[in-house]
């Protein structure tokens, strides 16, 4: 058994594909033409980080609820981990690429970690491994 699919609710499907693919490196799955369960089109789109099996389906909102949970889809919680090999490479990266981190980088017992806003503006803790112990 294994976690497949998780849903960020987002404002429009294109800028949304742009800043998982373009700005935090994840590869684009799927994008193909679907039905919402009423009969009207819509995307099915699914981003997945490089190497990773659980992607994210982008829904693009639709209806006012659906509105409202855009960018507070966990109560203003960090609700998203993005573990990274290289902390400092991928901080970096992502920060020349327009990311807005709203913390500075720290290290904790559990290792590197900075969080970050998606597109519509969840937030999502950088991961990278414990800093080595200096002997």
């Amino acid at each position: 058994m294994h976690l497949e699919l998780i849903t960020i609710i987002v404002q429009e499907y294109d800028s949304a594909i742009e800043f998982f693919v373009e700005r935090l490196g994840f590869n684009l799955i799927e994008d193909s033409p679907s039905l919402t369960n009423d009969g009207r089109p819509k995307r099915w789109v699914v981003v997945r980080p490089p190497s990773a099996t659980t992607g994210i389906l982008l829904a693009q909102a639709d209806g006012d609820i659906q509105r409202g949970a855009i960018g507070d889809q966990v109560a203003g919680r960090v609700g998203f981990f993005l573990r990274v090999a290289d902390f400092a490479a991928a901080y970096r990266r992502m920060v020349c690429a327009g990311v807005t981190f709203v913390t500075h980088p720290r290290t904790e017992p559990y290792g590197q970690v900075a969080v970050f806003l998606d597109i519509s503006g969840n937030r999502w803790d950088l991961l990278g491994p414990p800093e080595p112990a200096v002997v």
